[in-house]
C-alpha cells in the first residue's frame, strides 16, 4: 500500500499516542521533554498528520481525541514554567497545532469555542508572531457557525490592530480575520473601518483590501445607495487598484436593479464634476450615464447639454480604451437627448476623430456618425435600448478572490448555507425590457429570486462590461441601416456594450 494508506491504517494508533504524550506527567515522558514541555515536536508532527485524514467515526476515539485537546488548552492558560523562550516557542507551537486539529475535528463545538475565546486573549500579545497566529487561527474559526459569535466579540481588538499595528502582516491577517467575521449586523461598521484604513494602507496590499471591500459591500448592502457609494469612493481613494471586476461589478448590479439608477446616475455625475477624476470614475461615470442619463435630464444642472460637455471635458485625458467607450456613450445620448444630436454629430465628424490614427476610434466615429445621420428615431430607439438585465452566475469578484485566498470558498460555501438573506438584498437577471419606442425606456419591475453576490456573469477579459446575447436579427439590422434609408426596427436592442 502506499504512504498515505498506510498512515490512515495506523490513524487510531497515532490519536492514542498524542493522547498519551498530552495526558502524561512531566516525570513519565522526562527523556522527552523540551523546556518542560512534553515531547513538543512529535506531538505538532503527529497532530500535523492528523488533520490530513478524517476523524474516525468510532466515539471512544473521538473522546480521547477530545480529552487531548482539551488538556493541550487548559495547559496554556497555566502559568508559565520557565521565562525562557524556549518554553514559550514550544508551549505555542503545541497549542496552535491543537487549534488547527480542534478546526479540523469540528465534532465538539465546545472545544471550538474555548479555543476562540483562548486567542481573543492573545490579540494584545506583545509578541508579534503571537499576534498573527491568533490573527490566523481566528480566521479560520469564523469560518464555522458554531464559532462565529466567540469570534464577533473580539471585533474591536481586531479594529484597533488595524489601525495602530505596525507589522504589515500582521495587518493582513486582521483584514483577513475582519472579512470573515463580517455579516449584515456588522457589515457596515467593518466596510467603513476597512474604507478608512484604505487611505492609509500599504500600496501592496492595496488591491486585495479592495477587493474585499467590494465583495463585503456587495453582500451585505441593505441599501443599494450605500453600495453604490462604497465602489465610487474605492475608485476616488485607489482607483489604480480597482479591477476591471470591480467597476464591471457595479455597472451590472445598477443596470439590474432599477431602484437605484437614477441615484446612480445622479452620484457619477456629481463625482465627475471633480477637477481630477480617475480613468475608472469616468468609465463607470460614462456608462450609467449613457444608460440612465435621462432620470436626471430633467434637473437644468445635469441637463442633456451639461451632461455631455462634461462627459466630453474628460475625454483628451483617456486612454483610447476610455474613449471608445465615451464614443458609444455619445451615440447613447443621441437617442436619449434627440436636441444635443447635432453638437453629438460635430465632435464624430471632426477631424480630431474621423482621422483619428486609432483605427478603433475612427472606425466608431465614422459608423456612429452614419448611424445617427440615416436611423430613424424608432430604429434608434431599437438598437441603442438600455441594457437588459445580466444573466445569473457567481460573481467574479469571489473567483478572483479565491485565487489569493483560497481559504475564503469555505467561508462563503458555509454563509450560503445559512438562512436566507432579505429580499432587499436579491436581484433577478431574468428579465428583459420591453423595445424602447422613445428617448427614455424603462424595465419592468424585475422579481427578486437569489442573492446578489450570485448574479452575474464573471466579465470577460476587456476594457468594457460583457454584452447580452445577441439576437441574429441584429446583424442585418445595421446591415440595413448603413445600406438603405428605408429602415425596419428589429425585435432585438443592441446594448451599450455591444457597441463597445
Amino acid at each position: 500500500p502506499t504512504f498515505p494508506s498506510r498512515c490512515a491504517q495506523r490513524l487510531t494508533h497515532f490519536l492514542y499516542l498524542s493522547s498519551q504524550i498530552v495526558t502524561s506527567s512531566h516525570a513519565d515522558l522526562h527523556d522527552y521533554t523540551y523546556y518542560f514541555v512534553a515531547a513538543p515536536w512529535l506531538s505538532v508532527k503527529i497532530m500535523r498528520l492528523l488533520q490530513c485524514f478524517p476523524i474516525p467515526d468510532d466515539a471512544i476515539v473521538r473522546s480521547r481525541l477530545s480529552e487531548a485537546l482539551d488538556a493541550i488548552l487548559n495547559r496554556a492558560q497555566e502559568p508559565g514554567k520557565s521565562k525562557k523562550i524556549q518554553h514559550s516557542n514550544a508551549k505555542n507551537a503545541v497549542l496552535f497545532e491543537a487549534v488547527n486539529l480542534i478546526i479540523h475535528f469540528e465534532g465538539d463545538p465546545s472545544l471550538q469555542v474555548r479555543a476562540c475565546n483562548l486567542l481573543g486573549t492573545y490579540l494584545t500579545n506583545k509578541e508579534t508572531n503571537m499576534r498573527y497566529l491568533s490573527l490566523e487561527s481566528m480566521s479560520k474559526l469564523a469560518t464555522s457557525m458554531t464559532t462565529r459569535d466567540a469570534v464577533r466579540k473580539h471585533q474591536d481588538t481586531v479594529l484597533k490592530a488595524l489601525q495602530s499595528e505596525r507589522d504589515v502582516s500582521v495587518r493582513m491577517r486582521a483584514i483577513d480575520l475582519l472579512y470573515a467575521m463580517c455579516d449584515h449586523t456588522n457589515a457596515k461598521t467593518i466596510v467603513e473601518e476597512l474604507m478608512s484604513y484604505l487611505q492609509k494602507a500599504d500600496y501592496g496590499i492595496r488591491e486585495t483590501l479592495v477587493l474585499k471591500i467590494a465583495i463585503l459591500a456587495e453582500k451585505f448592502a441593505l441599501d443599494y445607495a450605500w453600495y453604490v457609494d462604497i465602489i465610487l469612493n474605492l475608485i476616488r481613494y485607489a482607483g489604480d487598484y480597482v479591477s476591471e471586476e470591480v467597476w464591471y461589478r457595479v455597472i451590472q448590479i445598477v443596470i439590474n436593479r432599477q431602484e437605484v439608477q437614477g441615484y446612480a446616475a445622479k452620484t457619477c455625475f456629481e463625482a465627475l464634476q471633480a477637477p481630477a477624476c480617475h480613468e475608472n470614475m469616468i468609465k463607470v461615470g460614462g456608462y450609467i450615464m449613457g444608460e440612465f442619463g435621462n432620470l436626471i435630464a430633467g434637473d437644468p444642472q445635469s441637463g442633456p447639454m451639461v451632461q455631455f460637455q462634461l462627459l466630453h471635458s474628460k475625454f483628451h485625458l483617456c486612454s483610447a480604451t476610455t474613449r471608445a467607450l465615451l464614443l458609444s456613450v455619445y451615440i447613447k445620448f443621441v437617442n436619449l437627448f434627440p436636441e444635443i444630436k447635432p453638437h453629438i454629430q460635430q465632435v464624430l465628424q471632426s477631424d480630431h476623430q474621423a482621422r483619428n490614427p486609432d483605427q478603433e476610434l475612427q472606425q466608431r466615429s465614422i459608423e456612429y456618425l452614419k448611424l445617427s445621420n440615416i436611423a430613424s428615431t424608432d430604429t434608434l430607439a431599437t438598437v441603442l435600448e438600455e441594457m437588459p438585465p445580466f444573466p445569473e452566475k457567481e460573481s467574479s469578484l469571489l473567483s478572483k478572490l479565491y485565487q489569493t485566498a483560497p481559504w475564503t470558498a469555505k467561508l462563503h460555501l458555509d454563509k450560503a448555507a445559512a438562512p436566507a438573506k432579505p429580499v432587499e438584498l436579491t436581484v433577478s437577471g431574468t428579465v428583459t425590457p420591453s423595445v424602447a419606442n422613445g428617448p427614455s425606456p424603462q424595465k419592468p419591475q424585475t422579481t427578486p429570486t437569489t442573492s446578489l453576490i450570485d448574479t452575474t456573469p464573471a466579465p470577460v477579459a476587456a476594457a468594457q462590461p460583457p454584452p447580452p446575447p445577441t439576437d441574429p436579427n441584429t446583424a442585418s439590422l445595421l446591415v440595413d441601416v448603413f445600406a438603405t434609408p428605408s429602415l425596419q426596427p428589429a425585435p432585438h436592442p443592441l446594448s451599450l456594450s455591444s457597441l463597445l
